[in-house]
Protein backbone atom coordinates (compact mmCIF):
# COMPACT_ATOMS: atom_id res chain seq x y z
CA UNK A 1 0.00 0.00 0.00
CA UNK A 2 1.11 3.55 -0.75
CA UNK A 3 0.83 5.57 2.46
CA UNK A 4 -0.33 9.19 2.20
CA UNK A 5 2.66 11.36 3.14
CA UNK A 6 0.78 13.33 5.80
CA UNK A 7 -1.66 10.60 6.94
CA UNK A 8 0.03 7.22 7.47
CA UNK A 9 -3.00 5.82 9.36
CA UNK A 10 -5.28 6.12 6.32
CA UNK A 11 -7.20 2.86 5.76
CA UNK A 12 -8.69 2.82 2.25
CA UNK A 13 -12.23 1.51 1.97
CA UNK A 14 -11.27 -0.60 -1.03
CA UNK A 15 -8.49 -2.32 0.95
CA UNK A 16 -10.65 -3.08 3.96
CA UNK A 17 -13.46 -4.47 1.81
CA UNK A 18 -11.23 -6.68 -0.31
CA UNK A 19 -9.31 -8.01 2.70
CA UNK A 20 -12.57 -8.73 4.52
CA UNK A 21 -14.02 -10.64 1.58
CA UNK A 22 -10.99 -12.93 1.28
CA UNK A 23 -12.24 -14.93 4.29
CA UNK A 24 -15.97 -14.23 4.03
CA UNK A 25 -17.99 -17.27 2.95
CA UNK A 26 -21.54 -16.80 4.26
CA UNK A 27 -23.96 -15.26 1.73
CA UNK A 28 -25.44 -11.88 2.65
CA UNK A 29 -27.72 -9.69 0.57
CA UNK A 30 -28.50 -5.97 0.66
CA UNK A 31 -31.26 -4.25 -1.31
CA UNK A 32 -31.99 -0.52 -1.10
CA UNK A 33 -35.25 0.85 -2.51
CA UNK A 34 -35.75 4.41 -3.70
CA UNK A 35 -38.56 6.16 -5.61
CA UNK A 36 -41.01 4.24 -7.82
CA UNK A 37 -39.83 0.85 -6.60
CA UNK A 38 -36.33 1.24 -8.08
CA UNK A 39 -33.85 -1.02 -6.29
CA UNK A 40 -30.09 -1.33 -5.92
CA UNK A 41 -29.21 -4.88 -4.86
CA UNK A 42 -25.77 -6.16 -3.85
CA UNK A 43 -25.06 -9.78 -2.98
CA UNK A 44 -21.96 -10.25 -0.89
CA UNK A 45 -20.57 -12.39 1.95
CA UNK A 46 -19.91 -12.23 5.68
CA UNK A 47 -17.25 -13.84 7.87
CA UNK A 48 -17.27 -15.32 11.36
CA UNK A 49 -16.41 -12.22 13.44
CA UNK A 50 -19.70 -10.52 14.43
CA UNK A 51 -18.11 -7.11 15.04
CA UNK A 52 -16.28 -7.10 11.72
CA UNK A 53 -19.44 -8.26 9.94
CA UNK A 54 -21.34 -5.30 11.37
CA UNK A 55 -18.57 -2.90 10.46
CA UNK A 56 -18.35 -4.17 6.88
CA UNK A 57 -22.12 -4.17 6.35
CA UNK A 58 -22.65 -0.75 7.92
CA UNK A 59 -19.99 0.94 5.76
CA UNK A 60 -21.25 -0.84 2.62
CA UNK A 61 -24.88 0.15 3.25
CA UNK A 62 -23.77 3.73 3.93
CA UNK A 63 -21.94 3.78 0.59
CA UNK A 64 -24.92 2.39 -1.33
CA UNK A 65 -27.27 4.94 0.22
CA UNK A 66 -25.11 7.92 -0.64
CA UNK A 67 -24.36 6.70 -4.15
CA UNK A 68 -27.84 5.54 -5.16
CA UNK A 69 -30.18 7.02 -2.54
CA UNK A 70 -33.00 5.19 -0.83
CA UNK A 71 -35.64 5.09 1.88
CA UNK A 72 -35.75 1.35 2.64
CA UNK A 73 -32.91 -1.08 3.41
CA UNK A 74 -33.65 -4.81 3.11
CA UNK A 75 -31.22 -7.40 4.48
CA UNK A 76 -30.96 -11.18 4.27
CA UNK A 77 -28.45 -13.62 5.72
CA UNK A 78 -27.54 -12.52 9.26
CA UNK A 79 -29.94 -11.54 12.04
CA UNK A 80 -27.26 -9.92 14.23
CA UNK A 81 -26.20 -7.62 11.39
CA UNK A 82 -29.83 -6.78 10.71
CA UNK A 83 -30.35 -5.83 14.38
CA UNK A 84 -27.23 -3.65 14.31
CA UNK A 85 -28.29 -1.82 11.14
CA UNK A 86 -31.88 -1.43 12.33
CA UNK A 87 -30.63 0.15 15.56
CA UNK A 88 -28.19 2.44 13.72
CA UNK A 89 -30.80 3.74 11.27
CA UNK A 90 -33.24 5.37 13.67
CA UNK A 91 -33.93 9.01 14.54
CA UNK A 92 -31.73 8.64 17.63
CA UNK A 93 -29.30 6.05 16.29
CA UNK A 94 -25.76 6.11 14.94
CA UNK A 95 -27.01 7.15 11.49
CA UNK A 96 -29.69 9.62 12.57
CA UNK A 97 -28.40 12.16 10.04
CA UNK A 98 -28.84 9.69 7.19
CA UNK A 99 -32.34 8.79 8.37
CA UNK A 100 -33.39 12.45 8.46
CA UNK A 101 -31.79 13.22 5.09
CA UNK A 102 -33.35 10.36 3.14
CA UNK A 103 -36.71 10.63 4.91
CA UNK A 104 -36.80 14.27 3.84
CA UNK A 105 -35.74 13.42 0.30
CA UNK A 106 -38.40 10.76 -0.25
CA UNK A 107 -41.03 12.20 2.07
CA UNK A 108 -41.61 8.93 3.89
CA UNK A 109 -40.23 7.16 7.00
CA UNK A 110 -36.90 5.37 6.68
CA UNK A 111 -37.20 1.60 7.07
CA UNK A 112 -34.89 -1.37 7.69
CA UNK A 113 -36.35 -4.83 7.05
CA UNK A 114 -35.08 -8.39 7.48
CA UNK A 115 -36.10 -10.81 4.76
CA UNK A 116 -35.43 -14.32 3.55
CA UNK A 117 -33.19 -14.57 0.50
CA UNK A 118 -36.16 -15.66 -1.60
CA UNK A 119 -38.01 -12.46 -0.64
CA UNK A 120 -35.23 -10.07 -1.62
CA UNK A 121 -36.12 -7.89 -4.63
CA UNK A 122 -33.94 -7.92 -7.71
CA UNK A 123 -32.23 -4.77 -8.93
CA UNK A 124 -34.57 -2.49 -10.82
CA UNK A 125 -33.14 0.40 -12.79
CA UNK A 126 -34.51 3.15 -15.00
CA UNK A 127 -31.72 4.86 -16.95
CA UNK A 128 -32.80 8.22 -18.35
CA UNK A 129 -31.45 10.10 -21.34
CA UNK A 130 -30.16 13.47 -20.26
CA UNK A 131 -29.58 16.61 -22.27
CA UNK A 132 -27.78 16.79 -25.62
CA UNK A 133 -30.66 18.82 -27.11
CA UNK A 134 -29.13 21.87 -28.76
CA UNK A 135 -31.78 23.12 -31.19
CA UNK A 136 -33.55 26.44 -30.72
CA UNK A 137 -33.06 29.32 -28.30
CA UNK A 138 -32.38 28.05 -24.80
CA UNK A 139 -31.34 29.37 -21.41
CA UNK A 140 -28.80 27.48 -19.32
CA UNK A 141 -28.91 28.25 -15.59
CA UNK A 142 -26.43 26.99 -12.97
CA UNK A 143 -27.12 27.76 -9.29
CA UNK A 144 -24.11 27.65 -7.00
CA UNK A 145 -23.61 28.68 -3.40
CA UNK A 146 -22.11 32.08 -4.21
CA UNK A 147 -23.08 32.88 -7.80
CA UNK A 148 -25.52 32.10 -10.56
CA UNK A 149 -24.10 31.31 -13.98
CA UNK A 150 -26.62 31.93 -16.71
CA UNK A 151 -26.25 31.74 -20.50
CA UNK A 152 -28.27 32.33 -23.66
CA UNK A 153 -27.63 29.45 -26.06
CA UNK A 154 -28.77 29.48 -29.68
CA UNK A 155 -28.42 26.20 -31.61
CA UNK A 156 -25.68 25.05 -29.27
CA UNK A 157 -23.66 28.28 -29.25
CA UNK A 158 -23.42 30.60 -26.25
CA UNK A 159 -24.39 34.09 -27.44
CA UNK A 160 -24.38 35.71 -23.99
CA UNK A 161 -23.34 34.65 -20.49
CA UNK A 162 -22.97 36.23 -17.09
CA UNK A 163 -22.10 35.35 -13.48
CA UNK A 164 -24.50 36.95 -11.00
CA UNK A 165 -23.53 37.18 -7.34
CA UNK A 166 -26.16 35.98 -4.87
CA UNK A 167 -26.21 34.84 -1.24
CA UNK A 168 -28.71 31.97 -1.11
CA UNK A 169 -27.29 30.37 2.02
CA UNK A 170 -27.91 33.55 4.03
CA UNK A 171 -31.47 34.23 2.84
CA UNK A 172 -34.23 33.29 5.28
CA UNK A 173 -37.15 33.77 2.88
CA UNK A 174 -37.55 31.55 -0.18
CA UNK A 175 -38.89 34.54 -2.11
CA UNK A 176 -35.25 35.70 -2.36
CA UNK A 177 -34.38 32.53 -4.29
CA UNK A 178 -37.47 32.69 -6.48
CA UNK A 179 -36.86 36.29 -7.48
CA UNK A 180 -33.18 35.76 -8.33
CA UNK A 181 -33.83 32.58 -10.31
CA UNK A 182 -36.60 34.17 -12.35
CA UNK A 183 -34.72 37.42 -12.96
CA UNK A 184 -31.54 35.66 -14.14
CA UNK A 185 -33.41 33.41 -16.58
CA UNK A 186 -35.42 36.28 -18.05
CA UNK A 187 -32.26 38.39 -18.38
CA UNK A 188 -30.65 35.66 -20.50
CA UNK A 189 -33.80 35.25 -22.58
CA UNK A 190 -33.61 38.92 -23.59
CA UNK A 191 -30.49 38.12 -25.62
CA UNK A 192 -32.21 35.66 -28.00
CA UNK A 193 -34.76 36.10 -30.79
CA UNK A 194 -37.10 33.68 -29.01
CA UNK A 195 -37.27 31.75 -25.72
CA UNK A 196 -37.83 28.07 -26.38
CA UNK A 197 -36.62 26.18 -23.29
CA UNK A 198 -34.66 26.46 -20.04
CA UNK A 199 -32.43 23.95 -18.29
CA UNK A 200 -31.36 24.28 -14.66
CA UNK A 201 -28.27 22.85 -13.00
CA UNK A 202 -28.39 23.11 -9.22
CA UNK A 203 -26.76 21.92 -6.04
CA UNK A 204 -28.97 19.55 -4.08
CA UNK A 205 -30.82 16.25 -4.20
CA UNK A 206 -33.54 16.27 -6.85
CA UNK A 207 -36.60 14.11 -7.41
CA UNK A 208 -38.88 14.95 -10.37
CA UNK A 209 -37.42 18.48 -10.76
CA UNK A 210 -37.98 19.17 -7.04
CA UNK A 211 -35.06 20.19 -4.82
CA UNK A 212 -35.74 17.83 -1.92
CA UNK A 213 -32.59 18.75 0.04
CA UNK A 214 -30.16 21.56 -0.78
CA UNK A 215 -27.66 23.67 1.14
CA UNK A 216 -28.85 26.62 -0.97
CA UNK A 217 -31.80 26.84 1.43
CA UNK A 218 -29.72 26.54 4.57
CA UNK A 219 -31.35 29.45 6.45
CA UNK A 220 -34.92 28.97 5.17
CA UNK A 221 -37.10 27.51 7.98
CA UNK A 222 -38.13 23.94 7.18
CA UNK A 223 -41.26 24.01 9.29
CA UNK A 224 -42.84 26.99 7.51
CA UNK A 225 -41.23 27.10 4.05
CA UNK A 226 -40.01 23.55 3.49
CA UNK A 227 -42.44 22.77 0.68
CA UNK A 228 -41.68 26.10 -0.98
CA UNK A 229 -37.98 25.19 -1.01
CA UNK A 230 -38.64 21.83 -2.62
CA UNK A 231 -40.88 23.41 -5.27
CA UNK A 232 -38.88 26.57 -5.94
CA UNK A 233 -37.72 25.59 -9.43
CA UNK A 234 -41.04 24.04 -10.42
CA UNK A 235 -42.92 27.13 -9.25
CA UNK A 236 -40.68 29.53 -11.17
CA UNK A 237 -40.34 27.46 -14.32
CA UNK A 238 -44.04 26.63 -14.61
CA UNK A 239 -44.68 30.36 -14.83
CA UNK A 240 -42.37 30.83 -17.82
CA UNK A 241 -44.47 28.84 -20.28
CA UNK A 242 -41.59 26.93 -21.95
CA UNK A 243 -40.28 23.35 -21.64
CA UNK A 244 -37.85 22.90 -18.76
CA UNK A 245 -35.76 20.36 -16.89
CA UNK A 246 -33.81 20.48 -13.62
CA UNK A 247 -30.79 18.31 -12.84
CA UNK A 248 -28.14 17.98 -10.15
CA UNK A 249 -25.06 20.08 -10.92
CA UNK A 250 -22.80 17.04 -10.60
CA UNK A 251 -24.70 15.16 -13.28
CA UNK A 252 -24.68 18.25 -15.51
CA UNK A 253 -20.90 18.57 -15.09
CA UNK A 254 -20.50 14.92 -16.11
CA UNK A 255 -22.85 15.55 -19.04
CA UNK A 256 -20.77 18.55 -20.12
CA UNK A 257 -17.64 16.39 -20.16
CA UNK A 258 -19.49 13.66 -22.06
CA UNK A 259 -20.71 16.16 -24.65
CA UNK A 260 -17.36 17.92 -24.97
CA UNK A 261 -15.30 14.78 -25.48
CA UNK A 262 -18.01 12.70 -27.17
CA UNK A 263 -17.54 9.91 -24.61
CA UNK A 264 -19.68 8.07 -22.04
CA UNK A 265 -19.07 6.28 -18.75
CA UNK A 266 -18.08 9.59 -17.11
CA UNK A 267 -17.80 10.04 -13.35
CA UNK A 268 -17.47 13.71 -12.43
CA UNK A 269 -15.84 14.78 -9.16
CA UNK A 270 -15.76 18.39 -7.95
CA UNK A 271 -13.50 19.31 -5.03
CA UNK A 272 -14.54 22.69 -3.65
CA UNK A 273 -16.46 23.80 -0.57
CA UNK A 274 -17.58 20.18 -0.36
CA UNK A 275 -17.23 17.16 -2.64
CA UNK A 276 -19.78 16.80 -5.43
CA UNK A 277 -20.33 13.93 -7.83
CA UNK A 278 -22.20 13.16 -11.02
CA UNK A 279 -22.35 10.25 -13.44
CA UNK A 280 -23.26 9.54 -17.05
CA UNK A 281 -23.36 5.80 -17.79
CA UNK A 282 -21.88 3.85 -20.68
CA UNK A 283 -24.96 4.59 -22.80
CA UNK A 284 -24.93 8.32 -22.10
CA UNK A 285 -27.79 8.18 -19.59
CA UNK A 286 -28.12 9.13 -15.95
CA UNK A 287 -28.99 6.34 -13.55
CA UNK A 288 -31.32 8.23 -11.22
CA UNK A 289 -28.72 7.82 -8.47
CA UNK A 290 -27.98 10.82 -6.26
CA UNK A 291 -24.17 10.49 -6.26
CA UNK A 292 -23.72 12.37 -2.97
CA UNK A 293 -20.10 11.29 -2.70
CA UNK A 294 -19.31 13.77 0.08
CA UNK A 295 -20.86 11.28 2.50
CA UNK A 296 -19.42 8.07 1.01
CA UNK A 297 -16.81 6.57 3.38
CA UNK A 298 -13.31 6.51 1.89
CA UNK A 299 -11.27 5.96 5.08
CA UNK A 300 -12.18 3.07 7.38
CA UNK A 301 -9.84 4.17 10.16
CA UNK A 302 -12.30 4.77 13.05
CA UNK A 303 -10.05 7.58 14.32
CA UNK A 304 -10.21 9.45 11.02
CA UNK A 305 -11.72 12.96 10.77
CA UNK A 306 -15.41 13.38 11.58
CA UNK A 307 -17.65 15.48 9.36
CA UNK A 308 -19.40 18.10 11.49
CA UNK A 309 -22.69 17.92 9.59
CA UNK A 310 -23.27 14.17 9.35
CA UNK A 311 -21.33 13.19 12.48
CA UNK A 312 -19.67 10.33 10.59
CA UNK A 313 -15.98 9.54 10.16
CA UNK A 314 -13.83 9.02 7.09
CA UNK A 315 -16.27 10.47 4.54
CA UNK A 316 -15.22 12.08 1.27
CA UNK A 317 -16.01 15.66 2.28
CA UNK A 318 -13.02 15.63 4.65
CA UNK A 319 -10.68 14.27 1.96
CA UNK A 320 -11.72 15.95 -1.29
CA UNK A 321 -12.65 19.53 -0.42
CA UNK A 322 -11.10 22.67 1.03
CA UNK A 323 -11.54 21.02 4.45
CA UNK A 324 -8.85 18.48 3.50
CA UNK A 325 -6.35 21.19 2.58
CA UNK A 326 -6.99 23.09 5.81
CA UNK A 327 -6.90 19.92 7.93
CA UNK A 328 -3.55 18.83 6.50
CA UNK A 329 -1.89 22.26 6.64
CA UNK A 330 -0.55 21.96 10.25
CA UNK A 331 0.92 18.54 9.43
CA UNK A 332 2.74 20.20 6.55
CA UNK A 333 4.22 22.88 8.80
CA UNK A 334 1.83 25.59 7.62
CA UNK A 335 0.05 27.84 10.13
CA UNK A 336 -3.06 29.60 8.84
CA UNK A 337 -4.60 32.77 10.21
CA UNK A 338 -7.74 31.70 12.08
CA UNK A 339 -9.50 34.93 11.14
CA UNK A 340 -9.57 33.85 7.48
CA UNK A 341 -12.63 32.20 5.98
CA UNK A 342 -12.31 28.60 4.79
CA UNK A 343 -12.06 29.74 1.18
CA UNK A 344 -9.37 32.27 2.11
CA UNK A 345 -7.39 29.56 3.93
CA UNK A 346 -7.46 27.41 0.80
CA UNK A 347 -6.21 30.37 -1.24
CA UNK A 348 -3.46 31.01 1.31
CA UNK A 349 -2.18 27.44 1.00
CA UNK A 350 -2.33 27.65 -2.81
CA UNK A 351 -0.28 30.85 -2.69
CA UNK A 352 2.31 29.15 -0.46
CA UNK A 353 2.38 26.26 -2.94
CA UNK A 354 3.40 28.67 -5.71
CA UNK A 355 6.63 29.41 -3.79
CA UNK A 356 7.70 25.78 -4.04
CA UNK A 357 7.03 24.98 -0.36
CA UNK A 358 7.52 21.20 0.01
CA UNK A 359 5.00 20.93 2.83
CA UNK A 360 2.33 22.53 0.64
CA UNK A 361 3.19 20.06 -2.13
CA UNK A 362 2.76 17.21 0.36
CA UNK A 363 -0.78 18.39 1.15
CA UNK A 364 -1.88 17.92 -2.44
CA UNK A 365 0.14 14.72 -2.88
CA UNK A 366 -1.65 13.33 0.20
CA UNK A 367 -5.04 14.23 -1.30
CA UNK A 368 -3.91 12.56 -4.51
CA UNK A 369 -3.10 9.34 -2.64
CA UNK A 370 -6.50 9.45 -0.99
CA UNK A 371 -8.06 10.00 -4.40
CA UNK A 372 -6.34 7.09 -6.09
CA UNK A 373 -7.74 4.65 -3.55
CA UNK A 374 -11.15 6.35 -3.58
CA UNK A 375 -11.33 5.95 -7.37
CA UNK A 376 -10.75 2.21 -6.97
CA UNK A 377 -13.57 2.12 -4.42
CA UNK A 378 -15.93 4.11 -6.66
CA UNK A 379 -15.13 1.67 -9.47
CA UNK A 380 -16.81 -1.07 -7.42
CA UNK A 381 -20.08 0.87 -7.81
CA UNK A 382 -19.70 2.78 -11.09
CA UNK A 383 -18.55 1.66 -14.54
CA UNK A 384 -15.92 4.36 -15.09
CA UNK A 385 -14.17 4.99 -18.38
CA UNK A 386 -13.53 8.70 -17.86
CA UNK A 387 -12.98 10.74 -14.71
CA UNK A 388 -13.77 14.46 -14.92
CA UNK A 389 -12.02 16.51 -12.22
CA UNK A 390 -12.94 20.07 -11.25
CA UNK A 391 -13.27 22.43 -8.29
CA UNK A 392 -11.14 25.09 -6.59
CA UNK A 393 -8.99 22.54 -4.76
CA UNK A 394 -7.81 21.17 -8.12
CA UNK A 395 -6.81 24.52 -9.63
CA UNK A 396 -3.20 25.27 -10.49
CA UNK A 397 -0.24 23.18 -9.36
CA UNK A 398 -2.26 21.55 -6.57
CA UNK A 399 -4.54 19.90 -9.11
CA UNK A 400 -1.56 18.63 -11.09
CA UNK A 401 -0.10 17.07 -7.94
CA UNK A 402 -3.43 15.46 -7.00
CA UNK A 403 -3.88 13.90 -10.42
CA UNK A 404 -0.25 12.81 -10.71
CA UNK A 405 -0.39 11.01 -7.36
CA UNK A 406 -3.82 9.47 -8.01
CA UNK A 407 -2.54 8.07 -11.31
CA UNK A 408 0.50 6.63 -9.52
CA UNK A 409 -1.73 4.82 -7.02
CA UNK A 410 -3.79 3.38 -9.85
CA UNK A 411 -0.71 2.30 -11.85
CA UNK A 412 0.98 0.59 -8.91
CA UNK A 413 -2.02 -0.76 -7.00
CA UNK A 414 -4.82 -1.14 -9.59
CA UNK A 415 -3.18 -1.48 -13.01
CA UNK A 416 -6.36 -2.65 -14.74
CA UNK A 417 -8.16 0.52 -13.65
CA UNK A 418 -5.14 2.61 -14.65
CA UNK A 419 -5.53 1.36 -18.21
CA UNK A 420 -9.34 1.64 -18.17
CA UNK A 421 -9.83 5.16 -16.77
CA UNK A 422 -8.83 8.36 -18.54
CA UNK A 423 -8.81 11.73 -16.78
CA UNK A 424 -10.65 14.72 -18.27
CA UNK A 425 -9.46 18.13 -17.15
CA UNK A 426 -11.80 21.14 -16.95
CA UNK A 427 -9.86 23.40 -19.33
CA UNK A 428 -10.09 20.86 -22.10
CA UNK A 429 -13.82 20.42 -21.55
CA UNK A 430 -14.68 24.10 -21.14
CA UNK A 431 -12.96 25.03 -24.38
CA UNK A 432 -15.53 22.96 -26.26
CA UNK A 433 -18.76 22.58 -24.27
CA UNK A 434 -19.26 24.38 -20.96
CA UNK A 435 -21.68 23.54 -18.16
CA UNK A 436 -24.06 26.33 -19.22
CA UNK A 437 -24.52 24.74 -22.64
CA UNK A 438 -25.00 21.33 -21.02
CA UNK A 439 -27.66 22.78 -18.69
CA UNK A 440 -29.41 24.48 -21.60
CA UNK A 441 -29.52 21.13 -23.42
CA UNK A 442 -31.50 19.41 -20.63
CA UNK A 443 -35.10 19.94 -21.85
CA UNK A 444 -36.36 17.72 -24.66
CA UNK A 445 -36.08 18.95 -28.22
CA UNK A 446 -38.23 22.03 -28.71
Amino acid sequence: MIRPILDPDFLPAVYFNRDFLKNAKRPFSIAVEREDGLVYRRDTFLGEDPAENCRYAERLIKTILWCAGGWKVMLAGDHAVYEYIRSAYTKDGLRAFDVDFWSTTYERPFEVEERAFAEMPESRVRPLAIGRNLDGCRVGFDAGGSDIKVAAVVDGKTVWAEEIVWLPKLAEDISYHREHIRAAILKAAEHMPSFDAVGVSTAGVLVANRAMVSHLFLKVPKDTQGDACKNVYVDVLNGLGVPYAVANDGDVAALAASMAMDVNGVLGIAMGTSQAGGYVDANGNVTGWHNELAFVPVDYNPDSPVDEWSGDYGCGVKYFSQDAVIRLAPKAGITLDESLTLAEKLTAVQEILKTGHEGAKDIFRTIGTYFGYAIANYADFYDISYLQISGRVTSGLGGDLIIEEAKRVLREEFPTLAEQIQFILPDEMDRRVGQAVAAASLPATV
